[in-house]
């Protein structure tokens, strides 16, 4: 095996799907950085959540609103429920592990607020629930997730917004995830701050 070829092949394959991302998804990063923009303009915030490496992804995003991205600006209000340890796991362990975003949605969640549900394959149970949970709280939802968008795909309404990288490979769905999450930062910043 030619360890410098497997490189170069997988960044090739990175490269290819942002490229065959870039048409479907473009609008609707626009819609959802507008859609977040509003959401903060009228004292709303946005809940996070997704697993493993999707957790990741919801922190990152937390962090660039509480703290910056690229320019100086006020904090904004975004909360990731993939942190309080003692909240995720006293609800896996009393309830079940399927409700450990649901439950925080029901207790943080507004009607003015968004969620943002990360799943690579649209299936994960627990943000699934966490999507049942912000409708019932009147809440928007943006979902990333890859391949056919699983069963949150079906979930959605017209007032959400998905978005679903056109991928099998769950390491190039979180690559693309990761991007559509800086598009959204840099998006979200321009249009509060200016150029």
């Amino acid at each position: 095996m030619n360890l410098s070829q497997r490189v170069t092949d997988l960044f090739i394959d990175s490269i290819n799907t942002k490229k065959e991302s870039l048409d479907p998804l473009t609008p609707k990063i626009t819609i959802a950085s507008e859609l977040i923009v509003q959401c903060f303009l009228n004292g709303g915030k946005v809940l996070t959540c997704g697993n493993g490496g999707s957790a990741g992804d919801a922190q990152h995003f937390s962090s660039e609103m509480l703290n910056r991205f690229e320019m100086e600006r006020p904090s904004l209000p975004a909360i990731a429920l993939t942190t309080d340890t003692s909240t995720i796991t006293s609800i896996a362990n009393d309830y079940h592990y399927n409700e450990i975003f649901a439950k925080q949605i029901r207790a943080l969640g507004q009607a003015d607020d968004i969620l943002l549900a990360i799943s690579t394959s649209g299936n994960s149970a627990n943000v699934i629930s966490a999507v049942d949970a912000a409708h019932e709280r009147d809440m928007r939802i943006f979902s990333l997730t890859g391949r056919d968008g699983g069963s949150i795909s079906t979930l959605l309404t017209d007032n959400d917004v998905e978005i679903c990288v056109p991928s099998n490979s769950t390491a190039r769905i979180q690559e693309v995830h990761l991007l559509v999450i800086h598009c959204l930062c840099d998006l979200i910043d321009h249009q509060l701050m200016g150029g």
